[in-house]
């Protein structure tokens, strides 16, 4: 069976390849826009292509049985279609329900004639590193909603879920929620962190405005959003799933994140 990841060297799909050879897959196909840069094995065959630009797919689906498909959501639709006409059987695709952004690529592969299996991920754990530059310069960071609550979950672990639907059978047709073990407040995983380096870490609030322009550097447009976003798990906070544990047998909590990332804190 062969089975092909996109976007293979980004953060997820890299971790998908290598969930796959530790389960024992022997046929992985990865596609990758810089296959140079992202040290595959050599028993990982490699096509270059990136799923933004159709153009570049060429006979990347040619063969395939199974593949993950990375959310790129403006090719989502000639991506799949090219999946269907080369014969694929099964698509796992990440994405997200109808509050997200990413629901036209669930929608997409469900229109594409081939089985599917979604996988629905929340916040990812790593997004913790939004506060690193705080912690390293110093014990108090600022946050706008240190109440709201979520259960992040590693990419790690969503790798490890989709390495496994890939791998296994009675997927087809299911939609996975992923998320961490625990639901936490931000102010949790700050002094979580912070137990990680041996340091107390204070949370203090700062209004909406400060929040944005805080985040504004690295985010964009999108800091707004973010914020917002935020304030909106106060009322209504996402509990903790187990389905990342129940696919694969355990789940990463997010203190062993972070004390396995603590030196992005250092």
């Amino acid at each position: 069976m062969k089975i092909l990841v996109t976007a293979a060297s980004g953060n997820i799909g890299r971790k998908v390849v290598d969930h796959l050879l530790a389960a024992g897959a022997e046929d992985v196909r990865a596609l990758s826009n810089h296959p140079e840069r992202a040290g595959f094995p050599p028993e990982v065959e490699v096509a270059r292509g990136y799923l933004g630009k159709v153009s570049t797919l060429g006979s990347a689906f040619d063969g395939v049985d199974r593949m993950y498909l990375a959310p790129v959501l403006e090719t989502v639709e000639e991506v799949v279609a090219l999946a269907h006409k080369a014969g694929v059987r099964q698509i796992v695709d990440l994405s997200g329900d109808e509050h997200t952004d990413w629901q036209p690529i669930a929608r997409a592969v469900e229109g594409s004639g081939v089985e599917w299996t979604h996988l629905y991920a929340g916040e990812f754990s790593e997004n913790a590193v939004g506060w690193a530059d705080q912690i390293r310069a110093g014990d108090v960071v600022r946050d706008p909603h240190p109440e709201a609550a979520n259960a992040p979950v590693t990419m790690d672990d969503i790798a490890r879920v989709a390495a496994t639907v890939l791998l296994s059978e009675g997927h087809v047709g299911k939609t996975y929620n992923l998320t961490g073990p625990q639901t936490l407040t931000r102010a949790e995983k700050i002094r979580q962190i912070g137990a990680a380096l041996g340091r107390t870490l204070e949370v203090v609030r700062i209004p909406r405005a400060e929040a944005i322009q805080l985040l504004e550097p690295a985010m964009g447009e999108f800091a707004e959003w973010y914020v917002d976003g935020i304030g909106s798990m106060v009322d209504h906070p996402q509990r903790a799933s187990t389905t990342v544990a129940d696919l694969t047998g355990t789940a990463t909590t997010f203190a062993e994140w972070a004390a396995a990332s603590v030196d992005q804190f250092r």
